[in-house]
C-alpha cells in the first residue's frame, strides 16, 4: 500500500551535516520536519528558524514523536550504531550518515535489527549521485571496458588544525574511527559499487603531520586484488598542504581507459574506449564548503528524495544497509593490515631495546 501523505522526519545531530539534512527535508514538498535533537541549543548552533521542537535528549525525542516515519542520524561516527539501533527498536526507519558503523560487528547488529523489525536503513552515500559516478557505473554495467586490469584511486585532501579542533570528536578512535571512515569512505563505497569486494590487502601507513591532532594515520598506500578480476590500489592522505588536491579514479581495461578526477571525482578528464563517443554529462553539484576546508558533493537532496520514494513504494533503496556494512568491512580489513604492521613494529622496537639495554627499557615503550 502506497503512503499518500508526506513523510515525517526527525533529525538527531545538528552540526554541518545535520543542518544540511534539515534544509533538504524542508525543501522537499513531500516531507515534513517534525523534531530535532542536539546536545547544544539552536541558538548555540546558529539556527534561528528551526520552527519544530528541539530536544537535548535523544530518547525523549523518540518517545514524544511516535508519528515520525524516519530518524536521520547525523551525529559523530561512534554514535551511529547505538542510535540507529535505538530508533529501529522504537519502530522508526533510519537514514544514517556515513559510515554506517565503526566495526563490522556493530554494522551486523544494525542489519539484523532492521530485518527483525521490518524497518529500512538508508545509508548516506551521496557521491553515487554525481554525474561522472553514474556515467562510470553505466559503462561498467555495459562492459564497455572489457576485462578490468588496473584500478587506481587517489584521495588527497587537506585536514589540519582548522578541522581537528581541541575537544572535538574529530580525530579520536572511538568517535571518529580513522581517516578512511570519516574522509574517504564515500570513495571506498564508489570503488565497491563499481568493482565489488577486495582481497589480498597490503598497505603502508604513515602519520606525517597529525601526531598531535589525531589518534591515527593521516596517509596510506593500499594494494589489493578484486574478487571479480583485476588489481587495485588506494592512495590517500589528509596531509596535503592548505587545501584539497584531488579525489580521482583511473580505470585501465581491456577495451579502454578512463579517469574521473577533480577535488571530489566531479569530472571526467580522460576517456578512450573502443568505438565509443563520450557523451555530454550534466554538471556536478559543488562540494560542501565549510570555510577552511571542503567536503564531498552536495547531493543530499537525492538521498532524501530516495527515502521518500522508497516509503511511497516508488523506488528501491539507493544504498542499502548491506552495502553500508560492506564498506565498513573493507575499511576494517584495511585497518587490520595497518594495526598488524603497528603491532609488528612495536614488537621489533621491544626486541631492539631488550637486546641493546636489557629489560630496563621494556616498560618505556609499552
Amino acid at each position: 500500500m502506497k503512503v499518500k501523505r508526506n513523510i515525517l522526519f526527525a533529525v538527531v545531530g545538528m552540526g554541518h551535516i545535520g543542518k544540511r539534512h534539515i534544509e533538504m527535508i524542508k525543501n522537499n514538498k513531500d516531507a515534513n520536519l517534525v523534531a530535532c535533537c542536539d546536545i547544544l541549543s539552536p541558538e548555540e548552533l546558529g539556527i534561528d528558524d528551526l520552527q519544530v521542537p528541539h530536544y537535548f535528549e535523544y530518547s525523549e525525542m523518540l518517545k514524544y514523536h511516535p508519528e515520525v516515519d524516519v530518524v536521520n542520524i547525523c551525529v559523530p561516527n561512534g554514535f551511529h550504531a547505538p542510535m540507529t539501533l535505538q530508533a529501529l527498536e522504537k519502530g522508526f526507519h533510519v537514514v544514517c550518515e556515513k559510515p554506517l558503523a565503526l566495526s563490522r560487528a556493530d554494522a551486523e547488529k544494525m542489519v539484523f535489527k532492521s530485518l527483525e523489525v521490518s524497518r529500512d536503513v538508508f545509508v548516506v552515500k551521496q557521491n553515487r549521485y554525481s554525474p561522472p559516478a553514474i556515467w562510470l557505473k553505466d559503462i561498467l554495467r555495459q562492459n564497455l571496458l572489457g576485462k578490468i586490469f588496473i584500478v587506481q584511486m587517489n584521495c588527497y585532501w587537506n585536514r589540519d588544525n582548522r578541522y581537528y579542533t581541541p575537544g572535538s570528536w574529530r580525530g579520536t578512535y572511538d568517535k571518529d574511527g580513522g581517516t578512511l571512515f570519516t574522509q574517504f569512505s564515500h570513495f571506498i563505497d564508489l570503488m565497491y559499487w563499481f568493482f565489488g569486494d577486495i582481497i589480498n590487502i597490503q598497505g603502508n601507513f604513515k602519520d606525517f603531520n597529525h601526531s598531535n591532532l589525531t589518534d591515527f594515520e593521516d596517509s596510506g598506500l593500499v594494494t589489493f586484488d578484486f574478487i571479480n578480476g583485476g588489481v587495485g590500489c588506494l592512495n590517500y592522505s589528509t596531509a596535503v598542504f592548505n587545501k584539497n588536491l584531488e579525489s580521482s579514479i583511473t580505470v585501465i581495461g581491456e577495451k579502454g581507459t578512463v579517469k574521473v578526477s577533480g577535488q571530489y571525482m566531479n569530472e571526467v578528464v580522460y576517456c578512450d574506449i573502443k568505438d565509443y563517443e563520450m557523451p555530454q554529462l550534466l554538471p556536478s553539484n559543488p562540494p560542501f564548503d565549510y570555510g577552511p576546508y571542503k567536503g564531498s558533493a552536495q547531493n543530499h537532496h537525492h538521498v532524501i528524495a530516495n527515502v521518500i520514494d522508497k516509503l511511497k513504494k516508488k523506488a528501491t533503496i539507493a544504498t542499502n544497509v548491506l552495502e553500508g556494512l560492506k564498506v565498513v568491512d573493507i575499511i576494517e580489513r584495511i585497518y587490520q593490515v595497518r594495526n598488524g604492521k603497528l603491532i609488528k613494529k612495536r614488537l621489533l622496537e621491544k626486541e631492539f631495546h631488550l637486546n641493546s639495554n636489557g629489560n630496563s627499557n621494556l616498560r618505556k615503550i609499552n
